[in-house]
């Protein structure tokens, strides 16, 4: 069958015997975004711009640190600095304005009645600045593609609903987003048998995992010593990434 650019990487995914094709999808997503922003992004101004506005989250700082691309990383992260602190100056002023407001007023006379203003505005600034990521925004705007991707194969190409059907099922994100997207891109019969096709894949596997985890703990009971392991000797990683995509923990 002949595949066009956006779908290999969906029937290359679901070709793999994994938890969560799209969890595969996602990492591949991930490592080429870290790669793109610690190389040829780095000196790029509309990028720098869009770096120092949004920054990273821990996990994908953490990512770059690990990548050894440590000049890039520092660029990167002076500029954002840069940007941080005036933004900071800024909430500051703010803060300072709000507790000498606050300092005469009875603590139990500044919780409740109208919303906004004070210490907890400035606080609320500040947690924004320390919860933006540009990479999870690229990641998040990648998957949802590739789900979109996901529904159009699964309705226009009559080999892909076989092969859908032979997985392994999603980790719980990834079988939010499908279900939800569901909704916007299928009707009729073909939104019921997706609908159907995957609560029943996910349920299944959750059950396999199960009892696959359950046999993992058994073993550890001198009675089952001898007994052979199956496929639970790495269900605990499984299970932790089933549950929660972002964990992808490796051996």
């Amino acid at each position: 069958m002949k595949q066009h650019i956006d779908t290999a990487p969906v029937w290359e995914s679901y070709r793999q015997d994994c938890e969560c094709p799209l969890c595969l999808l996602q990492a591949k997503v991930e490592a080429s975004n870290v790669d793109y922003f610690l190389g040829e992004s780095v000196m790029e101004p509309s990028q720098r711009i869009e770096v120092n506005k949004k920054g990273f989250c821990p996990g994908h700082f953490k990512m770059m640190y690990d990548a050894g691309n440590r000049l890039g990383l520092a660029l990167m992260t002076h500029t954002y600095m840069k940007e941080t602190i005036k933004a900071l100056k800024d909430n500051a002023d703010r803060a300072r304005s709000a507790a000498a407001s606050d300092s005469g007023v009875a603590l139990f006379k500044r919780f409740g009645g109208q919303k906004g203003g004070g210490l907890a505005d400035a606080a609320n600034e500040v947690k924004k600045l320390a919860n933006t990521c540009l990479l999870c925004d690229r990641i998040r705007e990648n998957m949802e593609r590739y789900v979109y991707t996901l529904l159009y194969m699964y309705k226009h190409e009559p080999e892909f609903p076989k092969l859908f059907e032979q997985s392994k099922g999603m980790c719980l994100e990834h079988y939010a987003q499908a279900l939800e997207m569901a909704q916007k891109h299928l009707s009729g019969e073909q939104l019921r048998r997706f609908v159907d096709t995957l609560t029943d894949i996910e349920l299944k596997n959750f059950d396999r995992l199960s009892g696959e985890i359950e046999w993992f703990t058994n073993k550890f009971d001198y009675r089952n010593q001898d007994k052979p392991w199956g496929n639970s000797r790495d269900a605990v990683k499984r299970c932790v990434n089933k549950l929660g995509h972002q964990v992808i923990l490796e051996d």
